[in-house]
């Protein structure tokens, strides 16, 4: 059987999983049939008018995306050059669209991995918390000969799936009671001897978007006939955004902005002090001005990332961090070497268009 949009998805959420993606985000199929096959995967960056027109041409049925193509409410969807144009333009070629984004940036091995990597950080460790979407915690109990059972069902819907781990559930050991009524079954087939059993508490998170699957797959497993839980909002099992290590020797701000313009094939700009030795390095990929507080406080010398507006670097350096900002794309470059590497071990037709630099600033020159 051919795979489908739908098999693709599982794979590379497997790898990438959209549950860690940021709340603001805007991941996952965007555009297309799920049940569409999907036999050539195309990698891009963003989606351009050129990389639509390429998409189409070469016969890409999933292409996956790192930036959103839709990114804010739609108003239309015709050819033309904005958003709902391109996006008419994949649908129109039966190319559907799944975006990572943000889940990639947080993801081990994935966008901010790539950048400390690229500029030969020691020791590289997350900061910068990126909350998710909304969460959920769901809460019940249950007898201890229950609970495996329980928990798988509660899994198999969508909860407790925590990176690699795979089922993870939480559970103490406590004491159930309750009144029945006249006629009540409380326990299918064994009420009388698991009604005396000590209950276990079980807790599991989840996107709240599972929240009814995971309700209805509880309650189906549960041995008792109206089971008791509980539904709480949750900020859980967040990803960072951003990496921090180490130069293997200081070095100073100058010849740190010669490595990253470098590394990054980019444009360069200090906000420092040129000849101040720094070690600790903070990285964000893409725009990271809103992590430039979480750098300062994690112990940073300097923070390498995109997007930086004047009176941020005012700030940063009033706190004593430098900056080099390097741009947008150019500080998401090396990550998305990764995730064509990564995309192209799943699917063995995959198409690179990684080389089609969205940067809307133009080519990337070499720092003097």
């Amino acid at each position: 059987m051919p795979p489908t949009v739908a098999n693709s998805i599982d794979r590379l959420d497997e790898a990438i999983p959209l549950s860690k993606a940021a709340a603001w985000d805007a991941v996952g199929l965007q555009v297309g049939d799920s049940q569409a096959v999907a036999n050539v995967v195309g990698v891009c960056h963003e989606v351009t008018d050129q990389v639509a027109a390429a998409a189409a041409d070469r016969g890409v049925d999933l292409l996956v995306s790192y930036h959103p193509l839709l990114f804010r409410p739609a108003t239309s969807f015709v050819a033309g050059a904005s958003a709902g144009g391109r996006a008419f333009h994949l649908a129109a070629a039966g190319v559907a669209l799944y975006v990572v984004h943000t889940a990639f940036d947080v993801a081990a091995g994935g966008c901010a991995d790539a950048l400390a990597s690229a500029l030969d950080l020691d020791g590289a460790a997350g900061f910068g918390v990126g909350w998710p979407s909304d969460s959920a915690k769901v809460v019940t109990y249950a007898p201890g000969a229950a609970v495996d059972e329980i928990v798988a069902a509660m899994a198999q819907a969508g909860a407790g799936d925590i990176g690699s781990y795979g089922e993870c559930a939480f559970t103490l050991e406590g004491v159930g009671r309750y009144r029945p009524r006249a006629g009540a079954s409380p326990a299918i087939g064994t009420r009388g001897e698991m009604s005396r059993q000590p209950e276990i508490r079980i807790e599991m998170n989840l996107p709240r978007s599972r929240l009814d699957r995971v309700v209805a797959a509880l309650a189906a497993a549960h041995p008792y006939e109206e089971p008791a839980y509980d539904v709480y909002s949750a900020e859980a099992n967040a990803g960072f955004v951003g990496r921090i290590g180490d130069l293997a020797a200081p070095m100073t701000l100058d010849g740190l902005g010669s490595r990253v313009a470098a590394a990054l094939s980019a444009v360069a700009k200090l906000a420092g002090d040129p000849e101040r030795q720094v070690r600790r390095v903070a990285v964000v990929p893409g725009s990271g001005s809103d992590f430039l507080g979480h750098a300062t406080a994690a112990g940073a010398d300097v923070i390498v990332t995109g997007d930086v507006s004047h009176h941020r670097a005012r700030d940063a350096l009033a706190s004593g961090l430098a900056v080099i900002d390097a741009g947008h794309a150019a500080t998401e470059r090396p990550g998305l070497a990764r995730l064509y590497s990564l995309v192209s071990e799943m699917f063995a037709d995959t198409i690179d268009m990684t080389h089609l630099n969205p940067d809307p600033w133009g080519s990337a020159r070499w720092r003097s």
